[in-house]
């Protein structure tokens, strides 16, 4: 694309014509898309990664700059996006290691009624959770399925997946903390 069309198209996308948005997905997705793959190794979290990236661009499409390549725009906001995916995954593992660990813990050192009696009150507390948390909380930890498993097949993003088991382990640890 040259300079003339690159700054025409941001124009147009500034303006607000879905035509050059639509343009700009034509153009792009593809080649976005199998850069993403690159960074993430996982093509369901590529895809998330390029439709965010749509999405935030035509969110604040009006402060957009004409006078910059769009192309090394959008690659810059995958690349960032990678960024911020990796550090809420890095997180979202380091909690599931900790719960591993902890239930390896209890699991040594409790005799049978005891630990019997806690699992008890886990899963009371797992059942208090709110509807959607409690589902992707499920699926994941009893039922053992991936967060792209999961959302598959809820149909919903890996971000809501991994923001759902973030959310049960900060309720579950508020509220069994009390009582262990």
């Amino acid at each position: 694309m040259n300079i003339v069309e690159n700054r025409e198209l941001i124009e147009k996308l500034i303006s607000g014509e879905e035509k050059a948005y639509i343009l700009l997905l034509d153009r792009y997705h593809r080649q976005l898309n199998a850069y993403a793959f690159t960074l993430t190794h996982d093509q369901s979290s590529a895809q998330d990664i390029v439709q965010n990236v749509f999405l935030k661009t035509w969110k604040t499409r009006k402060k957009l700059n004409a006078d910059f390549s769009i192309r090394n725009f959008l690659y810059k906001c995958v690349y960032n996006e990678f960024l911020n995916t990796y550090q809420k995954n890095k997180a979202v593992v380091l909690l599931n290691k900790k719960y591993i660990e902890y239930s390896h813990e209890v699991a040594v050192e409790m005799d049978d009624n005891l630990m019997f009696k806690m699992i008890d009150i886990v899963n009371r507390e797992i059942k208090k959770l709110p509807p959607k948390c409690q589902k992707v909380f499920i699926l994941s930890k009893k039922e053992g399925l991936t967060n792209n498993e999961i959302a598959d097949y809820l149909e919903i993003s890996i971000k809501t997946v991994e923001a759902q088991i973030t959310k049960a382990f900060r309720i579950l640890k508020n509220e069994l903390s009390n009582k262990y």
